[in-house]
């Protein structure tokens, strides 16, 4: 029970996972972001179930299929991470000044370039869940917690752009260290599970999921001098479907 209140935190925030209400205070502050993953293994046992008894034990076409995987993470999550993809993006097509792009990603208004993207995202993701097979599902459960333990570390690792927010918020209350620790632990579980999984199309995935970390890195001190909530709901969305690309194209799509 000692983490229970930071496992409440987690979850409350980053999912729509029922939970008891818990005070944010410093005690269940300083260990919330050490289960975050938790969230991803929901999403990503649901996914494997979900996807498991349509793919056995229904006739339903492909696209159906596709549209039931791609909505499933937005249920869990209830959008949180596509609205920071969403802000993102169109902060880095307004092609602002450093202040600009951070005064859009406080705007709670949507622009063109954020319902743009919004589209092209779950059409890709989409297409490529349309051509994976359930000898994908397996390795495709481990991206979800995977995603949000990189985004973790960069959470108590990198600068932030802002000095309040709520990112702000959970980088001050945490146990940066052991978190750390924590984190990598659970990155390095997922990682060496989906290679496991799926020796050759996993270990590709892993390689696309830190290469989206470094691009991740390097745009959010260049474009914005550091990361904020937004940003990190950015990553988590492009590490995902990388990842997802790499398990359907290096395994499911081009050998079958």
């Amino acid at each position: 029970m000692r983490f229970f209140g930071s496992l409440a935190v987690a979850l409350s925030m980053y999912s729509k996972i029922p939970v008891p209400t818990v005070d944010w205070n410093e005690k269940n502050m300083k260990y919330a972001m050490c289960f975050f993953p938790v969230a991803g293994v929901v999403t990503g046992a649901l996914e494997y179930a979900a996807g498991y008894a349509l793919l056995t034990w229904t006739d339903c076409g492909s696209l159906f299929f596709a549209a039931v995987m791609t909505l499933i993470p937005v249920l869990v999550t209830g959008g949180i991470h596509l609205d920071g993809f969403a802000d993102t993006m169109d902060a880095l097509g307004s092609c602002g000044d450093r202040e600009k792009k951070l005064e859009i990603l406080k705007d709670s208004h949507t622009g063109a370039f954020a319902v743009i993207w919004l589209c092209a995202y779950f059409l890709i993701n989409a297409a490529l869940w349309s051509e994976a097979d359930r000898s994908v599902l397996p390795a495709a459960a481990l991206m979800f917690p995977l995603s949000r333990s990189l985004s973790g570390i960069s959470v108590v690792s990198f600068r932030a752009a802002k000095n309040s927010g709520l990112l702000r918020t959970f980088q001050d209350g945490a146990q940066r260290r052991r978190v750390r620790i924590v984190m990598v632990l659970w990155a390095a579980a997922c990682g060496a599970g989906m290679i496991w999984l799926a020796p050759i199309p996993g270990s590709i995935a892993l390689a696309a999921a830190l290469l989206v970390f470094l691009h991740y890195f390097c745009l959010s001190r260049k474009q914005f001098g550091g990361i904020t909530g937004d940003l990190a709901g950015y990553f988590l969305q492009i590490c995902e479907l990388a990842m997802l690309a790499a398990l359907i194209l290096g395994g499911g799509c081009l050998w079958k």
